[in-house]
Protein backbone atom coordinates (compact mmCIF):
# COMPACT_ATOMS: atom_id res chain seq x y z
CA UNK A 1 0.00 0.00 0.00
CA UNK A 2 1.37 3.67 -0.97
CA UNK A 3 1.71 6.23 1.50
CA UNK A 4 -0.78 8.62 0.22
CA UNK A 5 -3.54 5.63 0.13
CA UNK A 6 -2.46 4.79 3.67
CA UNK A 7 -3.45 8.54 4.38
CA UNK A 8 -6.52 8.25 3.04
CA UNK A 9 -7.96 5.24 4.24
CA UNK A 10 -6.97 6.17 7.87
CA UNK A 11 -8.90 9.93 7.29
CA UNK A 12 -11.71 7.65 6.27
CA UNK A 13 -11.74 5.94 9.63
CA UNK A 14 -11.60 8.99 11.15
CA UNK A 15 -14.35 10.35 9.03
CA UNK A 16 -16.74 7.63 10.09
CA UNK A 17 -16.22 7.57 13.57
CA UNK A 18 -16.82 11.49 13.73
CA UNK A 19 -20.20 10.73 11.98
CA UNK A 20 -21.40 7.27 12.93
CA UNK A 21 -24.33 5.77 10.72
CA UNK A 22 -27.61 5.75 12.75
CA UNK A 23 -29.74 2.89 12.23
CA UNK A 24 -33.47 2.13 13.07
CA UNK A 25 -34.20 5.40 13.72
CA UNK A 26 -32.82 9.20 15.32
CA UNK A 27 -30.22 8.58 18.20
CA UNK A 28 -32.95 11.33 20.09
CA UNK A 29 -36.00 7.93 19.27
CA UNK A 30 -33.16 5.59 20.74
CA UNK A 31 -33.01 7.60 23.96
CA UNK A 32 -36.30 8.13 24.27
CA UNK A 33 -37.29 4.91 24.02
CA UNK A 34 -33.98 3.67 26.40
CA UNK A 35 -35.38 6.37 29.08
CA UNK A 36 -38.75 4.41 28.79
CA UNK A 37 -37.27 1.19 29.30
CA UNK A 38 -38.09 -0.44 26.64
CA UNK A 39 -36.90 -3.76 25.66
CA UNK A 40 -36.25 -5.73 22.92
CA UNK A 41 -37.69 -8.86 24.32
CA UNK A 42 -40.81 -9.37 22.18
CA UNK A 43 -41.76 -12.77 24.27
CA UNK A 44 -45.69 -12.82 25.23
CA UNK A 45 -46.46 -10.92 28.69
CA UNK A 46 -48.62 -13.34 29.84
CA UNK A 47 -45.84 -15.66 30.65
CA UNK A 48 -44.29 -13.31 33.06
CA UNK A 49 -47.25 -12.28 34.72
CA UNK A 50 -48.41 -16.02 35.09
CA UNK A 51 -45.33 -17.51 36.03
CA UNK A 52 -44.70 -14.89 38.63
CA UNK A 53 -48.42 -15.23 39.90
CA UNK A 54 -48.42 -19.01 40.50
CA UNK A 55 -46.60 -18.50 44.04
CA UNK A 56 -49.75 -15.85 44.88
CA UNK A 57 -51.94 -16.61 47.45
CA UNK A 58 -54.24 -14.01 46.80
CA UNK A 59 -57.43 -14.31 45.02
CA UNK A 60 -56.75 -13.31 41.00
CA UNK A 61 -59.27 -12.79 38.14
CA UNK A 62 -58.30 -12.90 35.08
CA UNK A 63 -54.74 -14.05 36.26
CA UNK A 64 -54.17 -10.66 37.63
CA UNK A 65 -56.84 -8.70 38.96
CA UNK A 66 -57.72 -8.45 42.93
CA UNK A 67 -61.16 -9.56 43.75
CA UNK A 68 -63.08 -6.38 44.70
CA UNK A 69 -64.19 -5.71 48.17
CA UNK A 70 -66.27 -2.42 48.03
CA UNK A 71 -68.43 -3.69 44.81
CA UNK A 72 -69.81 -6.32 43.21
CA UNK A 73 -69.35 -5.87 39.59
CA UNK A 74 -66.21 -5.84 37.51
CA UNK A 75 -66.21 -2.79 35.71
CA UNK A 76 -64.71 0.31 36.63
CA UNK A 77 -66.37 2.67 33.56
CA UNK A 78 -69.30 4.05 35.59
CA UNK A 79 -67.32 6.89 37.50
CA UNK A 80 -67.14 4.95 41.00
CA UNK A 81 -63.88 3.68 40.46
CA UNK A 82 -62.09 6.51 38.71
CA UNK A 83 -59.15 8.47 40.02
CA UNK A 84 -60.45 12.16 40.75
CA UNK A 85 -60.06 14.77 38.39
CA UNK A 86 -58.06 18.15 39.61
CA UNK A 87 -58.79 21.08 36.97
CA UNK A 88 -56.88 19.31 34.25
CA UNK A 89 -55.51 16.89 35.59
CA UNK A 90 -55.95 13.46 36.99
CA UNK A 91 -54.05 12.51 40.47
CA UNK A 92 -52.89 9.41 41.33
CA UNK A 93 -51.23 9.32 44.46
CA UNK A 94 -48.65 6.25 45.09
CA UNK A 95 -46.11 5.24 47.59
CA UNK A 96 -43.34 2.45 47.42
CA UNK A 97 -42.01 -0.02 49.77
CA UNK A 98 -38.27 0.21 50.67
CA UNK A 99 -38.50 -3.58 49.34
CA UNK A 100 -37.05 -1.67 45.81
CA UNK A 101 -33.58 -0.13 45.20
CA UNK A 102 -33.05 3.23 43.68
CA UNK A 103 -33.08 1.62 39.85
CA UNK A 104 -36.44 -0.47 40.63
CA UNK A 105 -37.76 2.68 41.25
CA UNK A 106 -36.71 4.65 38.61
CA UNK A 107 -38.03 1.49 36.34
CA UNK A 108 -41.24 2.29 37.79
CA UNK A 109 -41.44 6.07 37.43
CA UNK A 110 -40.25 5.57 33.77
CA UNK A 111 -43.49 3.40 33.39
CA UNK A 112 -45.38 6.29 35.04
CA UNK A 113 -43.88 8.90 33.64
CA UNK A 114 -44.84 7.11 29.81
CA UNK A 115 -48.53 7.14 30.38
CA UNK A 116 -47.88 10.63 31.78
CA UNK A 117 -46.55 12.22 28.89
CA UNK A 118 -50.15 11.06 26.61
CA UNK A 119 -52.94 11.65 28.74
CA UNK A 120 -53.78 13.90 31.83
CA UNK A 121 -52.60 11.25 34.56
CA UNK A 122 -50.15 13.01 37.00
CA UNK A 123 -48.64 10.08 39.31
CA UNK A 124 -47.32 11.83 42.60
CA UNK A 125 -46.10 10.87 45.86
CA UNK A 126 -48.82 9.98 48.22
CA UNK A 127 -48.56 13.11 51.00
CA UNK A 128 -52.29 12.79 53.07
CA UNK A 129 -54.59 11.08 49.99
CA UNK A 130 -57.02 8.99 51.45
CA UNK A 131 -57.21 7.04 48.65
CA UNK A 132 -53.88 5.92 47.59
CA UNK A 133 -51.36 3.17 45.51
CA UNK A 134 -48.95 1.43 47.43
CA UNK A 135 -46.61 -0.50 45.30
CA UNK A 136 -45.30 -3.44 47.10
CA UNK A 137 -42.85 -6.57 45.94
CA UNK A 138 -45.38 -9.34 46.93
CA UNK A 139 -45.62 -12.83 45.29
CA UNK A 140 -46.60 -11.76 41.63
CA UNK A 141 -47.63 -8.89 39.70
CA UNK A 142 -51.37 -7.50 40.31
CA UNK A 143 -53.07 -4.92 41.18
CA UNK A 144 -56.77 -4.02 41.81
CA UNK A 145 -59.36 -2.33 39.28
CA UNK A 146 -59.24 1.24 40.06
CA UNK A 147 -59.87 3.17 42.53
CA UNK A 148 -60.86 0.52 45.41
CA UNK A 149 -60.83 3.47 48.29
CA UNK A 150 -58.52 3.78 50.76
CA UNK A 151 -54.98 2.45 50.56
CA UNK A 152 -54.61 -0.07 47.58
CA UNK A 153 -52.34 -2.84 46.55
CA UNK A 154 -50.42 -2.98 43.14
CA UNK A 155 -47.82 -5.85 43.47
CA UNK A 156 -44.51 -5.95 41.00
CA UNK A 157 -42.32 -8.49 42.80
CA UNK A 158 -38.37 -7.78 42.00
CA UNK A 159 -38.04 -10.87 40.60
CA UNK A 160 -40.21 -11.21 37.41
CA UNK A 161 -42.33 -8.25 37.37
CA UNK A 162 -40.22 -5.49 36.74
CA UNK A 163 -40.26 -5.34 32.83
CA UNK A 164 -41.45 -2.06 31.33
CA UNK A 165 -45.02 -3.44 29.37
CA UNK A 166 -45.81 -5.78 32.70
CA UNK A 167 -45.62 -2.21 34.84
CA UNK A 168 -47.51 -0.34 32.45
CA UNK A 169 -50.36 -3.52 32.48
CA UNK A 170 -50.40 -3.22 35.65
CA UNK A 171 -50.62 0.24 35.87
CA UNK A 172 -53.20 0.01 33.37
CA UNK A 173 -55.74 -2.10 35.62
CA UNK A 174 -55.20 0.69 38.25
CA UNK A 175 -56.34 2.92 36.45
CA UNK A 176 -59.58 0.75 35.47
CA UNK A 177 -58.85 -0.85 32.50
CA UNK A 178 -59.80 -4.91 32.07
CA UNK A 179 -58.05 -7.04 29.95
CA UNK A 180 -58.94 -6.43 26.27
CA UNK A 181 -59.77 -10.39 25.75
CA UNK A 182 -62.56 -10.03 28.04
CA UNK A 183 -64.13 -7.35 26.50
CA UNK A 184 -67.86 -7.76 25.70
CA UNK A 185 -67.67 -8.33 22.21
CA UNK A 186 -64.28 -10.50 21.99
CA UNK A 187 -66.44 -13.38 20.14
CA UNK A 188 -66.47 -11.41 17.02
CA UNK A 189 -62.57 -11.21 17.44
CA UNK A 190 -61.11 -13.61 18.98
CA UNK A 191 -61.93 -17.67 19.56
CA UNK A 192 -61.33 -18.89 23.38
CA UNK A 193 -60.30 -22.88 22.70
CA UNK A 194 -61.79 -24.02 26.37
CA UNK A 195 -60.39 -27.74 25.16
CA UNK A 196 -56.80 -26.20 26.17
CA UNK A 197 -57.02 -25.09 29.29
CA UNK A 198 -57.47 -26.11 32.78
CA UNK A 199 -61.55 -26.49 33.68
CA UNK A 200 -61.23 -24.64 36.57
CA UNK A 201 -58.75 -22.05 34.42
CA UNK A 202 -61.78 -20.97 32.74
CA UNK A 203 -63.27 -18.27 34.61
CA UNK A 204 -60.28 -15.84 33.60
CA UNK A 205 -61.82 -15.64 30.27
CA UNK A 206 -65.65 -15.08 31.22
CA UNK A 207 -66.53 -11.73 28.96
CA UNK A 208 -67.19 -8.82 30.77
CA UNK A 209 -70.17 -6.22 30.84
CA UNK A 210 -67.72 -3.78 29.61
CA UNK A 211 -68.25 -0.12 28.37
CA UNK A 212 -65.76 -0.54 25.75
CA UNK A 213 -65.84 4.02 24.56
CA UNK A 214 -66.84 3.43 21.43
CA UNK A 215 -63.53 2.17 20.36
CA UNK A 216 -62.41 -0.73 18.26
CA UNK A 217 -61.26 -4.26 19.43
CA UNK A 218 -57.47 -3.72 20.02
CA UNK A 219 -55.13 -7.00 19.35
CA UNK A 220 -52.27 -4.43 20.05
CA UNK A 221 -53.01 -3.54 23.34
CA UNK A 222 -51.01 -3.81 26.15
CA UNK A 223 -54.10 -5.28 28.09
CA UNK A 224 -54.48 -8.40 25.63
CA UNK A 225 -53.16 -11.77 26.81
CA UNK A 226 -50.90 -13.93 24.90
CA UNK A 227 -52.02 -16.69 22.38
CA UNK A 228 -51.14 -19.47 24.98
CA UNK A 229 -52.24 -18.06 28.58
CA UNK A 230 -53.17 -20.50 30.59
CA UNK A 231 -52.55 -22.91 28.07
CA UNK A 232 -52.29 -26.87 29.37
CA UNK A 233 -50.35 -28.27 26.66
CA UNK A 234 -48.61 -25.23 24.74
CA UNK A 235 -51.77 -24.75 22.49
CA UNK A 236 -53.41 -21.87 21.54
CA UNK A 237 -56.46 -20.53 24.23
CA UNK A 238 -57.02 -17.65 22.18
CA UNK A 239 -56.56 -17.22 18.38
CA UNK A 240 -57.33 -13.97 16.39
CA UNK A 241 -60.02 -14.35 14.02
CA UNK A 242 -57.70 -12.47 11.60
CA UNK A 243 -54.23 -12.39 11.33
CA UNK A 244 -52.47 -10.67 14.35
CA UNK A 245 -50.53 -10.83 16.48
CA UNK A 246 -51.28 -9.90 20.47
CA UNK A 247 -49.59 -10.58 23.46
CA UNK A 248 -47.06 -7.28 23.04
CA UNK A 249 -45.21 -6.15 26.41
CA UNK A 250 -43.29 -3.33 24.87
CA UNK A 251 -45.52 0.41 25.38
CA UNK A 252 -49.51 1.19 25.40
CA UNK A 253 -51.16 1.08 21.90
CA UNK A 254 -52.93 3.98 19.94
CA UNK A 255 -55.58 2.61 21.36
CA UNK A 256 -54.66 2.19 24.75
CA UNK A 257 -53.94 6.13 25.13
CA UNK A 258 -57.11 6.87 23.71
CA UNK A 259 -58.99 5.26 25.91
CA UNK A 260 -57.03 6.66 28.81
CA UNK A 261 -57.77 10.37 27.41
CA UNK A 262 -61.73 9.42 26.64
CA UNK A 263 -62.07 7.43 29.67
CA UNK A 264 -60.71 10.76 32.29
CA UNK A 265 -61.99 13.74 29.32
CA UNK A 266 -57.96 14.32 28.99
CA UNK A 267 -59.09 15.90 25.82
Amino acid sequence: MTSSAGLLLLLLLGLSQAFPVEEDGSSEEQEEEGEEGEEEDTSDMTTGILSSNNASDEFLLQGDLLAPKTRNAMNCYNGGCLWRKNGAEVTVPYVMTRQFNRNQMGMIQRAMKAIERQTCIRFKQRSRENDYIEIRSQQGCFSALGRSGGRQMLSLNVRGCLHHGIIMHELNHALGFQHEQNRSDRDSHVSINWQNMQRQMAYNFEKQNTNNLNTPYDYNSIMHYGRTAFSINGRDTITPKRRAQIGQRQRLSRWDVERLNILYRCQ
